[in-house]
């Protein structure tokens, strides 16, 4: 958007800009400190380090991998070594942030316990953070990233200039984290480890509740009473922005509708905010949306999926309750793009289509499987799913083995490892998820090993047919073989 535009979308905003940049800074007091970042590779925690350096901070750090995000930090001043090790923690070190996978025996934190630092997690700092701002925290089991990043691109686009940190790329806002000099502070709260606990945002916002992160949570209901505490977090006269057709989501409404002011989002008119009308061009979705059934306007997206509507829903209710007005929410919401492994357009190869994404949820999966069915009309969906986690795999199998039905072929390689014990590997493999798939009457393959899972796509995959590689590990990187492949056949 030029700067004509964005200024004229400026001036039909309804809030005030009384609170400035120079109250944010006073507010942080952070000029001239050290903060050192273990893990500063991560998406969220280089964020929080280019917020501190905006403001004055001195950041240091460290990780295991050179990677682009490395590369930006230091561009951008900070001193990130590469390996961890003692020497790397610098004498004079105010603070220290670690990362989730950061654990005690790290020669780092160890120096710095032994120093006396002041030791923050990620989400104790990130809630530091949204204190000197006026934070909006989008939480649910999914679509976090999606109405994050969407929400901060109609932030951005109408010249309110928020800060934010997201939990995947933004292409539209060229990173997954920026610094500004707006009022807001747009992020993603994790329920992982209570971690969104420490955040008390403005505006929160409940894009669902499932079961999920079952080797940290007992049930579901412990994981709904976190969701109820984290709602509870919101500052006096703000809002919580909340899913009026989920289950889960209604009981916490309930336990919550006396504390805070609530507005809901959904298809049931019953909603605050919700949607009707809804038609397909060209299989994106368009829909009329009304506020306490009072029509706002007409409106579209640009990413598949009805349960996009959903997101758009959410943002619409976030953006107009941050004070933007609802014809300016509606006429940016179709620019959004989408973001980085969400059904992303990876090539198309005559009449051969290739996607990925992220989803690694049976939720999830079936939401993106529709999405492709109406948005490709494919001869066939051939589906490369890589399961994330043994203990995720174990609890939710019968799930994940129904979550396919809208696939042709789902091919599994062998589970992701990632925070497991060795005793989850010993209860679940890929082997039996794939077993229980064709028990569904779905056809089902395990082929280990990328390069085999190459090897027969390119002797199977014809015209008309849609390759997605899903899950939330390293499965991308046969997305890029295969076209590297059909490419040069091509």
């Amino acid at each position: 958007m030029n700067q004509q535009n964005a200024q004229t979308y400026k001036d039909r905003i309804k809030v005030s800009d009384e609170y400035e940049t120079a109250a944010i800074q006073n507010k942080l007091s952070v000029a001239g400190r050290r903060f050192h970042f273990i893990g500063a590779g991560g998406i969220g925690m280089s964020g929080l380090a280019q917020l501190l350096m905006k403001n004055e901070a001195i950041v240091t750090g460290s990780d295991e991998t050179l990677s682009d995000v490395i590369d930006g930090l230091r561009k951008t001043g900070a001193d990130i070594a590469i390996g961890h090790r003692a020497r790397n923690l610098k004498l004079g070190t105010n603070a220290v942030v670690i990362s989730a996978a950061i654990n005690e025996n790290n020669p780092e934190l160890k120096l710095a316990r032994e120093r006396g630092c002041k030791v923050y997690k990620y989400a104790q700092m990130l809630g530091r953070l949204m204190d000197c701002y006026e934070g909006i925290a989008v939480s649910g089991t999914h679509g976090k990233s999606t109405a994050s990043g969407w929400l901060t691109y109609v932030l951005k686009e109408a010249g309110l200039q928020p800060n934010f940190i997201i939990g995947a790329k933004v292409n539209q806002l060229d990173s997954s984290s920026g610094v500004a000099d707006g009022k807001y502070f747009v992020a993603e709260a994790c329920e992982y480890d209570r971690s969104f606990l420490n955040l008390k945002p403005k505006i929160a916002c409940i894009l669902n509740v499932e079961q999920d992160h079952l080797d940290y949570y007992k049930n579901e209901d412990e994981i709904v009473e976190a969701f109820g505490e984290f709602a509870l977090g919101v500052k006096p006269a703000g809002a919580l922005i909340a899913n009026g057709q989920d289950a889960n989501v209604a009981k916490i409404i309930q336990r919550t509708e006396c504390k805070l002011h609530c507005e809901t989002f959904g298809f049931d008119e019953n909603c605050n905010f919700y949607a009707k009308n809804i038609s397909l061009d060209d299989g994106l979705c368009a829909f009329d949306v009304y506020h306490n059934a009072t029509l706002l306007g007409a409106s579209r997206i640009s990413v598949p999926g009805e349960h996009n509507i959903l997101n758009a829903l959410a943002v619409t209710a976030m953006a107009v309750n941050a004070g933007l007005q609802p014809e300016l929410v509606l006429e940016l919401l179709p620019g959004f793009s989408g973001i980085d492994r969400r059904l992303m357009l990876k090539g198309r190869f005559g009449k051969i289509t290739v996607l990925d994404d992220y989803a690694h949820h049976p939720t999830e999966i079936r939401a993106s499987l529709q999405a492709i069915r109406q948005r490709y009309r494919p001869r066939r969906i051939w589906c490369i799913f890589q399961p994330h986690q043994y203990s995720r795999t174990r609890f939710l199998l019968d799930d994940f083995a129904e979550s396919f039905k809208l696939a042709d072929i789902t091919i599994v390689p062998e589970i992701y490892f990632v925070r497991d014990s060795l005793s989850a590997k010993k209860e679940v493999n890929a082997r039996i998820l794939v077993e229980r798939i064709r028990a569904n009457g779905n056809e089902a393959l395990f082929i280990d090993g990328f390069g085999t899972i190459c090897d027969y796509l390119e002797n199977n995959v014809a015209d008309g047919d849609v390759v997605v590689t899903m899950g939330a590990g390293d499965i991308w990187k046969v997305a890029d073989e295969y076209i590297q492949r059909v490419g040069r056949n091509s």
